[in-house]
């Protein structure tokens, strides 16, 4: 195992430094993070070389505050490599950094139970205010996907999905994000992206215009 450790004990305060677990087959890109995040103060950086080794460091040496995994290195197999991640590591929260961050690939993520979609095309400070995001319990994901417009599918029963129509059905009872994921079996975050898809689909700005839009027109 060729584990990599990053960390500047000359700054903050070792009792909030949180433990972030980095896997990424580009050693250039494991130097430049190792590197820059040592200078935060805020980190202890762990880095791996593949899937299978940070799940083993994650065995060996976790738990860490948050994982990064990158989304085309050896062993992830699709979106695989981050199922068994979410798996093993519980609660700690579990982000993909990719080149070519698509809202397929977002949407499939959060499904999952990713808390994050990191882009590579991000400046490198970029990635450390991600991590502090995700660590906060919060969901990143790059701006451009959050507001490119959603495509309206052409159906009978109108332009939400059925899942879409689930939640807002959900909405309308004015249940809030984690009881709606406790009931449906998902991620706070995959809701969250349901709401955001129904709030442009049917041209608010919030969950409450939203609902009383639904009802206007029959959606509720």
């Amino acid at each position: 195992m060729q584990a990599q450790r990053a960390m500047d004990g000359t700054q903050g305060n070792p009792s909030q430094v949180m433990r972030v677990l980095i896997a990424d087959d580009h050693e250039m890109i494991l130097d430049i993070a190792r590197m820059y995040l040592a200078q935060q103060g805020d980190m202890d950086v762990i880095t791996a070389n593949d899937v299978n080794e940070a799940l083993e460091i994650n065995r060996v040496d976790g738990p860490f505050d948050v994982v990064v995994l990158d989304y085309n290195m050896p062993g992830m197999n699709g979106l695989d490599g981050l199922r068994a991640m979410v798996d093993a590591v519980g609660s700690t929260p579990v982000a993909l950094i990719t080149g070519n961050p698509t809202r397929s690939l977002m949407q499939d993520a959060l499904e999952i139970g990713a808390s994050g979609l990191i882009s590579k095309i991000l400046p490198i400070k970029s990635l450390a205010n991600a991590i502090r995001f995700i660590e906060s319990g919060e969901t990143y994901m790059p701006l451009n996907l959050m507001t490119e417009p959603v495509p309206r599918p052409e159906t009978k029963s109108g332009p939400l999905s059925a899942r879409e129509m689930t939640v807002l059905s959900y909405l309308g009872e004015g249940r809030k994000n984690k009881e709606i994921a406790n009931s449906l079996g998902l991620s706070e975050g995959t809701v969250k992206m349901h709401v955001m898809s129904i709030c442009k689909k049917l041209e608010v700005s919030n969950r409450t215009q939203a609902v009383i839009v639904a009802r206007d027109t029959g959606l509720l």
